[in-house]
C-alpha cells in the first residue's frame, strides 16, 4: 500500500467531520479531471455513467475486472481522494465483495459505495446478509494495507419503495444500526429528501447520512441546515453532459447550426486536466 493512498483516505475521513461534503459524480477520466478542477475536493464515482461510458447498462453491466479498470484511469488523472461505486459488489456472496474490494484498493480508490438492494427495484439483502457483507468489505480493506477504506453503504428502502410508506423510517434506522456494527462509516439514503424526515434521520441514525440530489431536491445548505454530511447527485451530471451531445447533434443535423456547442470547455482547458 503506498503512503499516498493512505493519505488520500484520511483526507476522505476528514472531508466527513465538519459540515457537508459535495461530492459531484464523475463517469470517466475525463469527467472527473474537470470535476476536480472546478473546486471538487474528492470524486465519486456514478456506476450509472461508468457503465454508459462503456458501453453497457448500469445494474452490474460491468464485470469487476472492467469497472476496476476505469476506477484506476479516473485515480491516475486527480490529485484528490476516490470513493468508488462497486454497486452491489459484483456478486451476492460476502466474498463476492471482498474481491471487488481488493480490487478496486488495488485500482487506488479510497472509498467504496455498497449497497443492500440484490437487483435494481430490489428486494434488499436481509439484514445479517448485509452484516456480512459489509464486514467482509472492512476486512477486505484491512487486509489490502487499507483499514481507512470508507465504506458508504446505500439502503435501498426509499428508492424502490420496499415496505409501507410509514415503515420506512424505522427499517433503514434498523438498517444503520446494524451496518454501524458491521464496519460501515456513513449511510446513503438515496430517494430520500423529505427535510422532516431526514431530520429525524440524522438524529436517530448511528452513521452519517448522505443524500442524492437532483433538480428540484432541496439545497445543499438546507439538507446541512437538518444534519446531512455528504451529498452526491448520482448520475445526474452525466445525464446532463449527453443531453448536451443529443441536443447539438439535433441542431447540427436539423438546422445546420452550433448554438449548443456555446459554453463548452476549450481543448486546452481538457487536454491539460487529462495530461499526467
Amino acid at each position: 500500500m503506498h503512503s499516498t493512498q493512505r493519505g488520500l483516505a484520511e483526507t476522505l475521513r476528514s472531508l466527513h467531520q465538519d459540515g457537508v461534503l459535495v461530492l459531484p459524480n464523475a463517469w470517466d477520466a475525463a469527467s472527473a479531471a474537470v470535476i476536480a478542477r472546478a473546486g471538487a475536493q474528492a470524486i465519486a464515482t456514478t456506476s450509472g455513467g461508468v457503465a454508459w461510458s462503456a458501453g453497457r447498462p448500469d445494474g452490474h453491466g460491468l464485470t469487476r475486472e472492467e469497472m476496476a479498470v476505469l476506477v484506476a484511469k479516473i485515480v491516475r488523472v486527480v490529485d484528490v481522494p476516490v470513493t468508488a461505486d462497486i454497486e452491489g459488489g459484483y456478486g451476492p456472496s460476502a466474498g463476492d465483495v471482498a474481491e471487488t474490494v481488493r480490487a478496486v484498493v488495488d485500482a487506488g480508490a479510497v472509498g467504496i459505495n455498497l449497497e443492500d438492494s440484490t437487483a435494481p427495484g430490489g428486494p434488499l439483502f436481509d439484514v445479517g446478509a448485509q452484516v456480512e457483507r459489509v464486514r467482509a468489505a472492512r476486512d477486505a480493506a484491512t487486509g489490502a494495507g487499507l483499514p481507512e477504506l470508507w465504506i458508504n453503504v446505500r439502503t435501498d428502502v426509499y428508492l424502490f419503495g420496499i415496505g409501507e410508506p410509514e415503515s420506512r423510517l424505522d427499517e433503514v434506522l434498523s438498517r444503520a444500526g446494524a451496518y454501524a456494527g458491521a464496519g460501515a462509516d456513513s449511510l446513503f439514503v438515496p430517494g430520500l429528501i423529505d427535510l422532516d424526515v431526514l431530520r429525524t434521520l440524522v438524529e436517530q441514525s448511528p452513521l452519517p447520512v448522505n443524500v442524492m440530489v437532483w433538480p428540484g431536491a432541496p439545497s445543499i445548505a438546507d439538507l446541512e441546515a437538518v444534519g446531512v454530511r455528504r451529498v452526491s447527485v448520482g448520475t445526474a451530471i452525466a445525464q446532463g453532459a449527453y443531453a448536451v451531445a443529443e441536443r447539438a447533434t439535433a441542431e447540427l443535423l436539423e438546422k445546420g447550426t452550433y448554438g449548443a456547442l456555446e459554453g463548452g470547455l476549450d481543448f486546452g482547458t481538457i487536454n491539460s486536466a487529462v495530461t499526467r
